[in-house]
């Protein structure tokens, strides 16, 4: 195979040389200096917003036998700032629908309270004492009278800035395929080829002319390239900083896709990374045997895609 004859020159005492250099050369980051924070989503989605923000900035600082009033008037005047109140505990007004309240200490009992923040529910009597509950003893109602925070647009930044760390997964995977982005529109710029961002049956068909038989319908590869005689390379793209059943599924997997493609002429290349891999070795070691073009970081940075796509 091309890959193990590229790297018999490589000093490792293995069956399989490319194998035992794959698994010295994961790495145990990918991550930039854009991974912890998003600032461009977090001010987007507070500008979303800002308009509401703005009047509810008129209830900071007043006293406490005016705010709640105060608080209820605004609710009633304009009756989009109670679906934007939940992000100024933390939360997704989507995601309090399977909270449940506790309001009742006697009893204990709790029900959904996500119909306070609906704009189409009206402020009735029995909703405006729940709404000002709310204000209470969620904290927001302390928070404003005693001038906490000096805006709440700034306030919100913040706390968009906080709940965007629970988008830190994802962007592990956007980071993998951005360094593998860089090398492949840098590898085909230089040998005039093209390359296409999450490919499709349809997209290709559309844009190349290719029809391709895939085994699912919404299948999408990471990344495709065709080259000056229009055979089609397809890459799928991952990175795996920790261990779990989600390796050996996709290690399994992609030994169907190479099958799959490799019936139609279409070489497949899988590009994974992280020392996740160290503990899934057997299904790793299994797909490396069935597809030739298993590869990391270290090896794509390293010049192996002049060795498998010419």
């Amino acid at each position: 195979m091309k890959l193990l004859k590229y790297y018999t020159d490589k000093d490792y005492n293995s069956e399989l040389p490319a194998f035992n250099y794959f698994l010295s050369s994961l790495r145990n980051s990918i991550f930039t200096w854009d991974y912890y924070v998003d600032f461009s989503k977090s001010i987007r989605n507070a500008d979303k917003i800002k308009e509401e923000l703005i009047k509810l900035n008129s209830l900071i600082g007043l006293p406490p036998d005016e705010i709640e009033d105060a608080f209820i008037d605004l609710l009633k005047t304009d009756s989009k700032i109670r679906k934007i109140i939940p992000i100024l505990i933390a939360i997704r007004t989507e995601k309090m629908n399977g909270i449940e309240i506790i309001d009742d200490l006697d009893t204990l009992e709790s029900e959904s309270k996500i119909h306070l923040f609906d704009p189409r529910v009206p402020i009735t009597r029995e909703v405006e004492e729940d709404l000002v509950n709310f204000f209470k003893f969620s904290g927001l109602k302390e928070l404003l009278e005693k001038s906490r925070i000096s805006n709440l647009y700034d306030y919100c930044i913040g706390i968009e800035v906080g709940m965007d760390t629970n988008a830190r997964k994802n962007r592990t995977g956007t980071n993998m395929e951005n360094l593998v982005e860089s090398v492949l529109s840098n590898f085909c710029e230089k040998k005039g080829y093209k390359c296409m961002v999450q490919a499709t049956h349809s997209k290709i068909k559309s844009e190349w002319g290719i029809d391709i038989v895939v085994d699912k319908i919404n299948r999408r590869f990471d990344f495709a390239i065709m080259d000056a005689a229009r055979k089609l390379h397809l890459f799928e793209v991952n990175y795996y900083s920790g261990g779990g059943s989600k390796l050996k599924a996709t290690a399994g997997e992609y030994k169907e896709v190479y099958n799959m493609l490799s019936s139609q002429d279409i070489q497949f290349i899988w590009v994974t990374d992280g020392m996740g891999w160290l503990t899934a070795k057997t299904a790793l070691y299994e797909t490396f045997l069935h597809n030739e073009f298993v590869i990391n970081l270290e090896m794509i940075s390293n010049g192996i895609l002049e060795q498998i796509i010419s």
